[in-house]
């Protein structure tokens, strides 16, 4: 089995999978605290619902956003400590990237990248960018695209529909991976895909890098 769980927005969402991928079971709900701090207790309950124990799952998959980066880094903390207490694989899935997977009629995934800017992917593109809210595409606002519920109503995107079943998707995304690479990710080195940093913190240069003799 696989465990997977999406925390890069306030729309969570986690999912148990066959190790081919089929769906076995998920559950998706909306958080304002946007701290991902009821992920574990929800997974606990999945697991339960369908009758499997952690014995069971032979590897962890995450979404690795962009996103909230409190929500990331809730996520990231939960799935390599699940990921190393039983010494299976994970897998890091970007988020947007799932969205988009998993509503095939969705143009884009959108997600909040602050106050006043949100990243958004649109479909066919290999990367998401980081958009002030006044210059997004017209076509973002009146299009379906996957965004969280708190995100559409501040942004005024007239066909968004939540992304409930992303965790859904990187599940399967995650069981491609594992079928020709069994060994997954690097624990000590998969990381959120933050895009930027928070406010507050500076990103240091190569050239701002002490490197000690």
């Amino acid at each position: 089995m696989i465990i997977a769980f999406d925390s890069a927005s306030t729309d969570l969402s986690v999912a148990l999978a066959a190790q081919d991928g089929g769906l076995v079971a998920d559950d998706a709900w909306r958080s304002d605290a946007r701290q991902g701090h009821d992920l574990l207790p929800r997974m606990l309950a999945l697991l339960e619902r369908a009758g499997v124990a952690w014995e069971q799952v032979g590897a962890i998959a995450v979404g690795i956003g962009p996103g909230s980066f409190t929500g990331l880094r809730v996520g990231m903390g939960l799935a390599k400590g699940l990921a190393f207490a039983l010494g299976r694989p994970i897998v890091g899935v970007p988020s947007l990237d799932a969205w988009l997977d998993a509503d095939p009629l969705a143009r884009a995934a959108v997600a909040r990248a602050g106050a006043r800017e949100a990243y958004v992917l649109l479909r066919g593109e290999p990367e998401p960018r980081v958009v002030d809210r006044d210059l997004l595409p017209p076509r973002i606002a009146t299009d379906r695209v996957a965004a969280p519920a708190e995100l559409a109503a501040a942004l005024g995107l007239g066909g968004a529909i939540s992304p409930v079943g992303g965790a859904a998707a990187i599940a399967r995304r995650a069981a491609q991976r594992l079928a020709t690479d069994r060994a997954g990710d690097d624990l000590a080195r998969l990381e959120p895909a933050y895009l930027r940093a928070p406010r507050g913190v500076h990103q240091i240069s190569d050239a701002e890098i002490v490197r000690w003799p």
